[in-house]
């Protein structure tokens, strides 16, 4: 594995040996000596605020024996309008990687294909793939496997979370099922490259019935403030409270990959019942990613 820029680009293989070492790294922290990335420096070049996803890699890049500089768009000429390619191709010669978060999907590939360094999605627009890998070993480690499972997604279905759960809807064997308004959801197009086993509805008591788990996200990403008051609109049905909760399975997990607005995609009574599923979740970012920059060190 060169880069993590999608989950789509991943092969089963590949996630199950991410997850497998999740697990290592999480039961054996502060216990395991080796580091991977010792003598290495990594670049975060991030576009977009962050607080889960900045302190999850600087901590497991330090934890792996790195070190990291951290840039956001205003530090570097990308904020001034050098090209991409050209800050990867200089940039290339300083790092040993670079961990980054922007708005497209294209950008981010670039960067990969013309700097050659290990390069890590830590979002953009079209995918979440840490994230998501994270969300999945959440499940396992809860549920002991995903094969099989019931994944009921609440919200927006075109957003970056629920396209990463989308892709591994197709790598894994478990049922997801995208409850949102018909506009909120992925194209033919999208769910045919996916495969899987995905059942788009806008009947969101239909997608939640039996589920074993109903994961949400935000409604308004970052970069979309100005389509808030029709978001909310739009998606105001399409939210986790306690009523949707007693459709799933007894022992539904209930997730949310945070922030999370209280009283839009998820109630706050729901939210504080299953807060410690939640930020076991917030967690699991800093053991996976760990794990993927192992695996990016070979």
């Amino acid at each position: 594995m060169k880069h993590l820029l999608s989950i789509e680009q991943l092969t089963r293989e590949e996630i199950e040996r991410i997850l497998q070492r999740t697990a290592e790294f999480k039961n054996k922290r502060g216990q395991i000596s080796a580091r991977p990335l010792a003598g290495q420096t990594w670049a975060l070049i991030f576009s977009k605020p962050s607080t889960r996803t900045r302190v999850s890699f600087e901590v497991g890049i330090r934890e792996l024996g790195g070190e990291s500089i951290y840039m956001n768009a205003a530090d570097a000429q990308l904020g001034r309008g050098e090209l991409i390619k050209d800050t990867a191709r200089v940039l290339a010669r300083m790092i040993h990687g670079a961990v980054i978060r922007t708005y497209a999907q294209s950008d981010i590939e670039e960067f990969a294909e013309f700097s050659g360094v290990p390069t890590v999605n830590a979002l953009t627009d079209d995918e979440h793939p840490c994230q998501i890998l994270g969300d999945i070993f959440t499940i396992i480690e809860k549920r002991g496997k995903i094969d099989n499972c019931i994944v009921t997604f609440v919200g927006d279905g075109i957003a970056n979370t629920a396209r990463s759960w989308l892709f591994a809807a197709g790598k894994l064997d478990f049922e997801l099922r995208i409850a949102s308004p018909k506009k909120y959801q992925p194209k033919k197009k999208t769910l045919e490259r996916a495969g899987g086993r995905v059942m788009c509805t806008d009947n969101l008591e239909e997608a939640a019935r039996g589920a074993d788990v109903l994961y949400t996200d935000i409604w308004v990403s970052m970069g979309r403030e100005a389509e808030e008051a029709r978001r909310e609109a739009e998606l105001g049905p399409y939210w986790i409270n306690e009523a949707l909760v007693k459709l799933a399975k007894p022992d539904a997990l209930v997730m949310h990959c945070l922030p999370a607005h209280r009283g839009q995609e998820i109630d706050a009574k729901t939210f504080e019942a299953h807060a410690q599923t939640i930020f076991d979740q917030a967690e699991n970012r800093l053991h996976v990613q760990k794990a993927i920059l192992a695996e990016l060190a070979g």
